[in-house]
């Protein structure tokens, strides 16, 4: 069997050429990094779980009429994905405040925003992926003004989707990250969204405890990284009951 193609390795994932023409293998890694790549760990078991909360959130988005990349899952790490032209934008939707926005405005964490605040940031690690405006967007043509509002509409569409689906979990969405690409079919060109939503890049706390289930427990070294993640999943339904120590992944 000949060894796959790798398109592109990033911190948490690995692109593979995939079976047929626009098609890719996108691969979970156990890698996990925080503070533009100045902290390093491996969590043995995060791409599974990562890959399995991404594929259900896409899947439950794709049946909402949100477009997505996602095609089908392949096994425990790996999904098949439409090829897409990633545009250089992460866009951030924050429901309440903590992390980059507390540092930068001198918020208090916790702080409940009066309405969503959507904000992009210029997707390049050697600059830190700096936080940028609508008029950086247009001067430098990251993407079209048609391309902005439609972003900005998926993703606060994907918000509030998300945020009725881990309140109904007992799960607060304090923000996310998400990014879109472009993809052709001949001629035609569809803005996409993209990459993976999990606890990799979504802030996720306990209604009840204010507990963080997210990366910020790597970030901030509070322990019990993976639990956090297996929380979430279980949440989800997404794990079976066989076993109270070592649960299994629903496919």
């Amino acid at each position: 069997m000949s060894e796959r193609r790798r398109i592109y390795e990033g911190k948490a994932k690995i692109l593979y050429e995939g079976p047929t023409p626009g098609t890719l293998v996108q691969h979970f890694k156990d890698d996990a990094t925080a503070f533009n790549n100045e902290k390093h760990g491996t969590i043995e078991g995060k791409g599974v779980l990562n890959n399995r909360i991404s594929e259900y959130i896409f899947t439950r988005l794709e049946e909402i009429g949100v477009a997505t990349h996602f095609i089908k899952p392949l096994n425990m790490r790996e999904q098949l994905i439409k090829e897409v032209e990633i545009i250089p934008l992460e866009v951030v939707v924050r429901n309440i405040a903590a992390g980059s926005i507390v540092k930068r405005l001198g918020l208090e964490e916790g702080k409940s925003l009066d309405r969503p605040l959507v904000e992009f940031y210029y997707k390049n690690d050697d600059l830190g992926d700096p936080l940028i405006g609508e008029e950086h967007i247009a001067a430098f043509e990251w993407a079209s003004r048609g391309e902005v509002d439609d972003m900005v509409a998926v993703a606060l569409r994907v918000n509030d989707f998300l945020s009725g689906m881990f309140g109904a979990v007992n799960i607060r969405l304090v923000d996310f990250k998400v990014e879109f690409g472009r993809h052709w079919e001949g001629d035609v060109v569809q803005v996409l969204l993209a990459d993976e939503i999990s606890p990799d890049n979504c802030r996720l706390w306990d209604m009840t405890s204010g507990e963080k289930l997210d990366k910020d427990r790597f970030r901030h070294d509070l322990g019990d990284v993976l639990e956090g993640y297996q929380d979430v999943a279980k949440r989800l339904g997404l794990f079976s009951s066989i076993s109270p120590t070592k649960p299994v992944l629903v496919s």
